[in-house]
């Protein structure tokens, strides 16, 4: 008996225990903290198996770069020694054609490499002419403002002495009664039809003034002369001159891109010239004799469209004529920007958009293209960026003495008989617009440098357009800088008036 009473004291102790310890052994509090969610096992092990993906690409990764670099020391050292068969087979012509377009190394800046800038250059180039040959697709079906129609020919010709046709146009007074004669070559996409764009034929009489416009040749109803140079430009205007009755010597007007033939009559015929003027005048934007402000502020102002077709005209021709074939010869009229590659400031924008100007503009591009012969327009383009055969500064007025000897030289300080004036020694007078978005103005301080001699007149708030076109005061104040004040036509027994104004918008 003694035995049980025992194990039941001690089964009761032992309860008593149990209750009284009651954090370390309550249940609840033990299973809480032992217990694991199954998402918590799923968590982990996702995290895991991206890390182990993460791991495994870096590793393939740096195992590919390793054996891409092994593999380029491998060619190296296997085929790109002097020694090795393909050096020798394609060193030589991959050295020449390195070496011919070296030449657009000067276009990167100074902390660019070559081997790394131009990939990247020309990949970007391909993406670009990619989108935009997808955009001219989309914009086929965009009506354009108008078509372009064929007019019957109305222009004189002479004939020139290597057998070529020019045809010309007159306008202001007759020959007997003009004091002054302007001889006007056209830009891009003008005419005969342009001269000085809405001169009314009272001022002309005021100055006593006769123009003379003529197509270039292929452009309107002048024959196509493909040999052509800035030297045959200037000794057909001489013809011109002379087939038409000037005797004596006449002026010259280049207006934008045109003024390159002016600047080659000043070279190659200046007994002729009695002097130039100049309205926006373009000059080849790759002219060597530019400094590196000037040249770089030149490319800075020229937009993207301008660079491209330049580099076109310069160095692939035939893809300039597959562009201006798809531009000017598609049957329909384009925007004036777009077609001449250039934006353009407020005021131009809003001479543009009026019915004069727009019918004026319609009705030289339809002359000028009335041939259907894209080669003349690429030619005009060659021609500005290529050499012209000379430099503007050789146009500078200058003394220069023969002196063949030391003795000559001592003579020639006491005896000034013996030295000459070289160079152009008429009056050249150039009008820029200050808003002129397609010329930039760096080209005119460069004619300003190299030619002192050049009276430029800066004309604030004025374009491209607005300073030349439909501007009566603009007009007036041209002929005043050049001839003083107005005297009008001079006298004769018949007593002629205006010779008859042909109106390009009337035809």
């Amino acid at each position: 008996m003694a035995e049980v009473i025992t194990a039941t004291n001690s089964w009761r102790d032992e309860r008593a225990g149990l209750l009284d310890d009651s954090v370390v052994h309550d249940p609840f509090s033990v299973r809480t903290s032992d217990y694991v969610s199954p998402n918590h096992h799923s968590v982990e092990s996702s995290e895991s198996v991206k890390e182990q993906v993460k791991e495994f690409v870096k590793a393939w990764a740096e195992m590919i770069l390793d054996l891409a670099k092994g593999f380029k020391d491998i060619v190296e050292q296997s085929l790109m020694t002097e020694d090795s068969f393909v050096v020798q087979k394609l060193g030589k012509p991959c050295a020449k054609v390195k070496g011919r377009l070296k030449f657009l190394n000067d276009y990167l800046p100074e902390d660019r490499d070559p081997a790394h800038a131009w990939p990247v250059i020309f990949f970007v180039y391909f993406l670009a002419l990619s989108v935009l040959c997808l955009n001219a697709g989309k914009n086929n079906t965009i009506r354009h403002l108008k078509k372009v129609q064929v007019h019957p020919p109305i222009a004189t010709h002479i004939m020139l002495p290597d057998g070529r046709r020019i045809a010309y146009d007159q306008h202001g007074v007759p020959a007997d009664r003009a004091r002054h004669t302007i001889i006007i070559p056209h830009p891009m996409l003008f005419s005969r039809f342009t001269g000085i764009p809405g001169v009314k034929p009272s001022i002309l009489e005021d100055y006593g003034i006769r123009l003379v416009t003529y197509d270039l040749p292929g452009f309107g109803e002048s024959d196509p002369h493909p040999g052509r140079n800035l030297s045959s430009s200037a000794f057909d205007i001489l013809h011109l001159a002379d087939a038409v009755g000037v005797s004596d010597k006449f002026w010259v007007l280049g207006y934008s891109d045109a003024a390159m033939h002016v600047w080659a009559s000043l070279k190659h015929i200046p007994q002729r010239v009695a002097g130039a003027a100049f309205v926006g005048p373009m000059i080849n934007p790759y002219e060597p004799s530019m400094n590196k402000e000037e040249k770089h502020g030149t490319w800075v102002q020229l937009g993207w469209k301008r660079k491209f077709i330049y580099f076109l005209a310069r160095r692939f021709p035939s893809l300039l004529s597959i562009l201006y074939q798809y531009k000017f010869l598609s049957g329909k009229h384009g925007c004036i920007s777009d077609w001449l590659s250039f934006s353009m400031g407020q005021k131009d924008e809003a001479l543009v958009r009026g019915i004069s100007f727009q019918e004026f503009w319609y009705r030289n591009v339809e002359e000028s293209i009335r041939q259907g012969n894209i080669a003349p327009f690429v030619e005009e383009s060659v021609l500005l960026v290529s050499d012209w055969g000379f430099k503007l500064a050789d146009l500078q007025m200058q003394r220069k003495c023969q002196n063949k000897g030391f003795f000559d030289w001592l003579k020639s300080i006491y005896n000034q008989a013996e030295c000459n004036l070289t160079g152009y020694l008429g009056p050249i007078h150039i009008w820029q617009g200050m808003d002129d978005q397609a010329v930039p103005h760096f080209m005119i301080n460069f004619v300003a440098r190299v030619l002192p001699q050049a009276t430029v007149h800066r004309i604030q708030n004025e374009g491209h357009f607005s300073f030349f076109f439909f501007c009566d005061e603009c007009h007036r104040q041209i002929f005043s800088n050049l001839f003083g004040a107005p005297q009008g036509a001079l006298e004769n027994e018949s007593g002629n008036h205006l010779a008859d104004h042909v109106d390009p918008a009337s035809d």
